[in-house]
């Protein structure tokens, strides 16, 4: 749609320009620090940071039934660099121009409304969000996508050439810093640390064929982010883990989705995903926080964390009731089906202590809950929920297992509606699903597949053919005939087929 095809009280608002004033804010110690520098943690006391808009008072004013308006016209917009995450321009990095904004058809994925029969399993109604579906397979393309177009932005203005990038991963954020890093190949050199043997083969074909240089390292995920943090304290590179607050801003831009397709009524939605560095979840209740705080929403929605028995460090702390009480301790985490959430220290773990204080807060009651899930329960509903028409990794098995755990637990109830993130594409996961088929966990993933779960491809040959069809020699004639008329009754007899 042209822009002079739109209402004339939105047409001015459409396609805006940078005017915001970010700074850096420490959460420890209040310190703001200005964005013309790459900035990850504290120069004072060392904790980590969030970016603030210290001019968001403008977009509060704009009214939020005006602000309805301007998003909801803004997706007939045709214009590159607000198609994806940037459609919420003002909400998340109002000060880079449009002309450095990186968009690779991330963002705006699906809300996928779960079948009767999950709905029945459930004993609520509940969509999946196919995270799966951004550029690189995961959500991380959201994060990646603002924090590359702010090094865009940063590079340019400050004439900086043969940028170093770097992460620590369990597989989707090499994935992704490797995919965007390589639309910036003419200044920008992508690298990418990983824990030996704990990425799947999916995900580290993924940063290979974006040309990113691979390392790896003994250890896990946690080995590697000390290791990443330290080069990003002592060396010029670019840091792009979450402990990079550009990510949490386009990580929030989920939340702004949730209430855009839910026409911006969320009271009675509870949102569910995993935690594992917890990036994501702090970026889903800051989104939400701002939209509230900008009039968008009338309402909160319930928060639903979720993580494994393997990895559980977030659910371990809120497990005493007492916040007073409460005391953070980084655990060792064991193998776990759910990779991506393998993290036994959490970098964002100062700042989900003080967002869901502050999202309890302004909700004047309890929003935000964790919940813990086994390992089986995990594989169990991603095959359960991949066989009822979705696309669900091992983290979106996570959620969904999440999901009703918090049933039965009592933090849902009945007439909400669940929103569960599955956080990456099915196709990254393939080999615990095929471990979970042919029984092949080794002991200490504690996983036992269901027979009536499991799955194999069954070889159709009939005892009755002597002569079969392969590779450069074909049959011909009455043995073609035979082996059709033979291996279809076989076939038939297989599924059940009555003749007409």
């Amino acid at each position: 749609m042209k822009i002079d095809q739109f209402p004339r009280d939105v047409k001015a608002y459409l396609v805006p320009s940078p005017q915001g004033n970010m700074v850096y804010r420490c959460l420890a110690c209040g310190k703001e620090i200005g964005i013309d520098t790459l900035l990850y943690t504290c120069p004072d006391c060392g904790s980590v940071l969030l970016l603030y808009d210290k001019n968001f008072k403008r977009v509060k004013q704009f009214g939020g039934q005006m602000w309805r308006k301007v998003l909801d016209y803004r997706r007939m917009l045709n214009h590159q660099a607000l198609k994806g995450i940037f459609r919420y321009y003002e909400f998340i990095a109002p000060v880079i121009p449009l002309a450095d904004i990186i968009y690779l058809g991330e963002g705006h994925t699906p809300l996928v409304e779960a079948n009767n029969s999950l709905k029945e399993m459930v004993g609520l109604d509940f969509y999946f969000k196919n995270e799966g579906l951004n550029p690189s397979g995961s959500f991380k393309d959201r994060g990646m996508a603002c924090a590359l177009s702010y090094i865009n932005y940063f590079a340019k203005k400050e004439g900086i050439e043969n940028l170093l990038a770097i992460c620590a991963s369990t597989g989707d954020t090499s994935a992704s810093a490797a995919l965007y890093g390589s639309y910036l190949k003419k200044f920008l050199i992508s690298a990418v640390l990983l824990p030996h043997g704990k990425v799947t083969p999916q995900q580290l074909s993924q940063p290979l064929g974006s040309g990113a240089k691979v390392l790896e390292i003994p250890g896990v995920f946690d080995d590697c982010m000390k290791v990443v943090e330290n080069l990003a304290d002592n060396y010029q590179v670019a840091l792009l883990n979450s402990k990079n607050s550009w990510r949490i801003l386009g990580q929030e831009t989920f939340s702004f989705e949730v209430a855009q397709d839910f026409e911006y009524e969320v009271r009675d939605k509870v949102i569910v995903l995993p935690i594992g560095n917890a990036g994501n979840i702090t970026a889903v209740m800051s989104g939400f926080l701002k939209f509230y705080d900008a009039g968008i929403i009338d309402e909160l929605p319930k928060i639903v964390g979720v993580q494994s028995e393997h990895a559980d460090p977030v659910y371990r702390y809120y497990l005493e009731e007492d916040e007073t009480r409460r005391l953070f301790s980084p655990v060792t985490v064991r193998q776990s089906v759910a990779q991506a959430a393998m993290i036994g220290n959490p970098v964002s773990m100062p700042r989900v202590i003080e967002i869901v204080r502050e999202y309890n807060g302004v909700a004047g009651e309890r929003r935000v809950f964790v919940v813990q899930v086994s390992e089986q329960e995990i594989m169990d509903a991603m095959i359960i929920a991949n066989r009822n028409g979705n696309i669900a990794c091992t983290q979106g098995g996570e959620s969904l297992a999440g999901l009703q755990k918090a049933i039965k637990q009592g933090h849902v109830g009945k007439g909400e509606v669940g929103v569960v993130d599955s956080t990456a594409h099915v196709l990254k996961f393939t080999d615990f699903q095929q471990m979970y088929f042919e029984d092949k966990f080794t002991p200490e993933f504690n996983v036992k597949p269901k027979p009536e779960l499991r799955n194999a491809p069954v070889m159709v040959k009939p005892k009755t053919l002597k002569k079969f069809p392969g590779q450069g020699k074909g049959l011909h004639g009455e043995e073609m005939t035979e082996f059709i008329r033979e291996t279809t009754a076989e076939i038939a007899r297989l599924l059940g087929l009555k003749r007409k």
